[in-house]
């Protein structure tokens, strides 16, 4: 059984880590400093990423690879077969 974090429980876990490191390099007392920490932990946990935007991206890529693929496979594999010749000794047809 897995447990689910709520954003809220995200934000006090990494407000708790960055509270942590703070003190360890004796900046929590500096107000200043405890600003932009928890600036920096707010952000940190805002950010969520672009998961679909990336799935989109890849599934692009390996539509053009393969589109590249069926075109101009014999072409591609002869610049593969000419670029390792000279690091096997000439042995590649």
């Amino acid at each position: 059984m897995s447990t689910r974090i709520t954003p809220g429980q995200a934000i006090t876990t990494t407000r708790a880590h960055v509270r942590r490191a703070a003190a360890a390099a004796g900046a929590w007392s500096s107000r200043s400093a405890r600003r932009a920490l928890h600036g920096a932990a707010r952000r940190l946990a805002a950010d969520r990423g672009d998961v679909p935007g990336w799935v989109l991206i890849t599934l692009m890529t390996a539509a053009i690879v393969v589109a590249l693929w069926a075109v101009a496979a014999d072409q591609l594999v002869a610049i593969f077969n000419n670029a390792m010749k000279p690091f096997l000794g000439g042995t590649v047809g």
